[in-house]
């Protein structure tokens, strides 16, 4: 054997022991995991729809990691004061976060400086769930469907007004897709949260309003408002009554509030694959899928990578919309 040959079988050899090796430590790394109790932060409020989704599948995580999760909320800043918390954590995985569009994909187009990048400073794991908003008019207009709506609306020059539940939320952006593939023309209004927003509607302050389901029934179920349509492509297992604004004439409209984990960029893929996995095991079971759907929530799920092309997909929409409309918070 000569020389260049065996120095071409010592590269080999070198870099096939660099891979073994590299694939060990990521192994010891994923069944390691965690060697301590798992930090998750909630940018919203103790009881919030955010909190509740991480209470419930929070004994199934607990039962595949041997070790209890510490969740601590830290609500602010329209979900940011959260995330950086997680952002700025030491990169192993044991701190983890629930964001949602708001902190992720709408923040970095409607606000100058962010304290994190969320596409940079952040590693997604997994969507845990999504929500339609439903469009909901008081229970006195004259239209039964949106095609009904959309014509009625078309009539009323420039006194046409909507309610959202605060500005640069997925209630204002839904109703500005909306806007934008109807060519209908409204004003905003913004309000501090659905309670006030479905009240203004159902007094007739506003006309029209995009909000999740559970806010608004109360109001539907007394009389007040009614919806005439749901955002997501196919009708939620929640909302099977009704249809969706996709198949009532604006082909491919689909506007969901979404939320998934989230660690520090710089951890270990074995670990956020380690996590991934476990979190995909405790969506898929039973009684975390009916309690999720009586929330009128979808069931996430999914790979590393589906989620981050998800984020990357609704970035891109969310930020054509938010710059044409010009909404700016500082």
């Amino acid at each position: 054997m000569n020389n260049r040959i065996v120095s071409v079988w010592a590269g080999w050899s070198s870099a096939a022991l660099g891979l073994l090796l590299a694939s060990g430590l990521a192994l010891a790394q994923a069944q390691a995991w965690p060697d301590k109790p798992v930090r998750v932060v909630v940018p919203a409020p103790a009881g919030s729809s955010l909190d509740i989704i991480i209470r419930t599948i929070e004994p199934k995580l607990v039962e595949r990691w041997k070790q209890p999760l510490v969740v601590e909320n830290k609500a602010g800043a329209g979900g940011m004061l959260g995330m950086d918390v997680v952002a700025k954590a030491p990169a192993d995985g044991h701190t983890l976060g629930i964001g949602f569009n708001g902190p992720i994909a709408f923040g970095p187009f409607m606000y100058k400086k962010m304290p994190y990048d969320p596409g940079k400073d952040l590693l997604p794991i997994v969507l845990t769930t999504s929500q339609p908003n439903v469009l909901a008019v008081a229970a006195t207009n004259p239209a039964k469907t949106l095609p009904e709506f959309i014509t009625w609306a078309k009539t009323q020059g420039d006194k046409l007004s909507y309610g959202s539940v605060g500005n640069g939320s997925s209630s204002h952006l839904s109703m500005e897709l909306f806007l934008a593939d109807t060519g209908l023309k409204a004003v905003h209004v913004p309000y501090a949260g659905s309670p006030p927003a479905a009240t203004s509607l159902a007094a007739g302050d506003t006309q029209m309003l995009f909000a999740v389901a559970p806010a608004l029934l109360p109001l539907v179920q007394g009389g007040k408002l009614k919806f005439l349509a749901a955002t997501s492509l196919q009708r939620a297992e929640s909302l099977k009554d009704v249809p969706t604004v996709a198949e009532q004439g604006v082909p491919g409209f689909e506007a969901l509030a979404w939320n998934g984990l989230f660690t520090a960029a710089g951890t270990p893929a074995a670990v956020v694959e380690r996590i991934n996995a476990d979190v995909n095991a405790a969506l898929k079971d039973p009684a975390v899928q009916a309690a999720f759907i009586k929330q009128g929530l979808i069931v996430g799920g999914g790979s590393v990578a589906d989620f981050k092309g998800f984020i990357e997909r609704d970035s891109k929409k969310w930020g054509a919309i938010i710059e044409k409309v010009g909404i700016k918070l500082d």
